[in-house]
Formats: structure tokens, sequence, C-alpha cells
């Protein structure tokens, strides 16, 4: 059984900062790729960050330059990096894993719980 744990949301000013992070546990043959999705009220989620296994990352274009995924992978935990935050950067954000729980079987999709951001301006 893989569990998918986030942490570090909360209420921030604009231009303020938070840290996400989230640890994958459980029955885990290998990780591939990591990140971070979100979904404001009414809206579909959406692409935050991904990292791959070798650290490279992509960003959806409302958070370039802003937000800095990265990953332990020793510690099966990828990390969110939000700086100066804004209103519209307020959702529940998802922490998400492609992952193996054994050699013998495909690599699944996984996702955490989520973890609500709220930018007050």
């Amino acid at each position: 059984q893989v569990q998918l744990v986030e942490s570090g949301g909360g209420l921030v000013q604009a231009g303020g900062s938070l840290r996400l992070s989230c640890v994958a546990s459980g029955s885990i043959f290998s990780i591939n790729g990591m990140g971070w999705y979100r979904q404001a009220p009414g809206k579909q989620r959406e692409l935050v960050a991904t990292i791959t296994e070798s650290g490279s990352t992509n960003y959806a274009d409302s958070v370039k330059g802003r937000f800095t995924c990265s990953r332990d992978n020793a510690k099966n935990t990828v990390y969110l990096q939000m700086n100066s935050l804004k209103p519209e950067d307020t959702a529940v954000y998802y922490c998400n894993a492609v992952l193996r729980v054994s050699a013998m079987l495909s690599s699944y999709n996984y996702w955490g719980q989520g973890t609500q951001v709220t930018v007050s301006s």
C-alpha cells in the first residue's frame, strides 16, 4: 500500500512564501516522475510543476520564476518552494507520483490528499 502525504500548506499574504513537502511511503519499488497539481474552486485540476527522477523540471507558465520544485530521492520526497505568492495561487495543492510497487508491475499514478494554500490580498 502506497501513501503520499503532503504538508506545508496554510494562509499567507500576497508576496509571501510557503514550502510544500510530500512524502511517499509504503511498498515502493521505484519512483519515476513526481510533481504538484492544484485545483481552485470551480476550476479543473492543473499542473503546477513536475520533476523527473534525474531532476529535470517542468513548470506551468503561471508559476515560472516564482516556484521551484525539487526532490530527495533517498527520502522519496518532493518539495515545492513557492515565492512571491499571489491571490490567484489559492487552491488545494496535490502531490503526484508515478511509481512502481514491484519490478513485475507497470507504473501507476498516485495522489496525495491535498493541502490548502490560501493567499490573501
